[in-house]
């Protein structure tokens, strides 16, 4: 049996990376963890910028809050008196 149950062995997978290495070869294995590579420095690049935009689009809203507490309007209010209608 070439797996039990659990982890496999040492020499399990020294067997299945023969199997790999004959069946794909070394260039095509080469060329696929590259490729794997880039893949992952992508998907770490467009999270960073993801956290980025996310960050100044909340710094723009706070900007956004303050300018608009720092318009104050000055009104008068006046209460009619309806009973001397």
């Amino acid at each position: 049996m070439l797996f039990a149950i659990g982890m496999p062995s040492i020499a399990s997978l020294v067997i299945i990376l023969v199997i790999v290495l004959l069946l794909f070869g070394t260039k095509r294995l080469k060329n696929a963890g590259g490729d794997l590579g880039g893949a992952i420095k992508n998907f770490k690049d467009s999270l960073t910028k993801a956290k980025d935009d996310a960050k100044d689009a909340a710094s723009d809203k706070v900007e956004q809050v303050e300018s608009a507490d720092s318009k104050v309007i000055d009104a008068e209010v006046k209460v009619k008196d309806n009973n001397n209608v």
